[in-house]
């Protein structure tokens, strides 16, 4: 694909627009996403989500990481398959739902990253439907202490 911008790095694989050099941009961490042949680059989070569908990934096993374009003169790299930066998201908005329709309110790439880090073990997806199960109990207990001292804002020392 031909850059007629001289201050473009490359082009989204999503929508087409341009990607700047130094400009931050995501990729997808699964591995087919970051092969020689696929090598997908996306301007923004919106334009990795819809690549979801595309390549019928599981929507709780996908995660787009923040890059940072290389500055103009910089030597790009050409295999971005060894993905270090920032993950961003780890599933699209639309599919973050436990079952009966509730969305999903832990961070599934932070906890997944946590727990590999901590543990260096993967992460199963029924995971994040019960810490959110876990979270709004916590979250109903804050609301009614609060409820009880008079106040309509939950405080940290509401969270038990």
């Amino acid at each position: 694909m031909e850059l007629s911008n001289p201050n473009a790095w490359r082009k989204c694989s999503t929508c087409k627009n341009d990607i700047l050099f130094g400009q931050i941009y995501y990729i997808c961490d699964v591995s087919t996403c970051q092969a020689k042949r696929t090598n997908y680059a996306f301007c923004s989070v919106i334009c990795w989500d819809g690549h979801l569908p595309i390549e019928r990934h599981r929507a709780d096993s996908a995660s787009a990481i923040e890059k940072r374009a290389p500055r103009k003169g910089e030597v790009p790299a050409e295999n971005i398959s060894a993905p270090q930066g920032r993950r961003i998201i780890a599933d699209a908005p639309s599919t973050s739902s436990t079952d009966d329709g509730d969305e999903i309110l832990v961070v599934v790439s932070k906890t997944k990253k946590y727990i590999a880090d901590k543990s260096g073990m993967n992460t199963s997806a029924g995971v994040y439907k019960i810490l959110t199960e876990k979270i709004k109990r916590i979250c109903d207990q804050g609301i009614e202490e609060a409820k009880r001292q008079g106040r309509k804002t939950v405080l940290d020392r509401d969270i038990i």
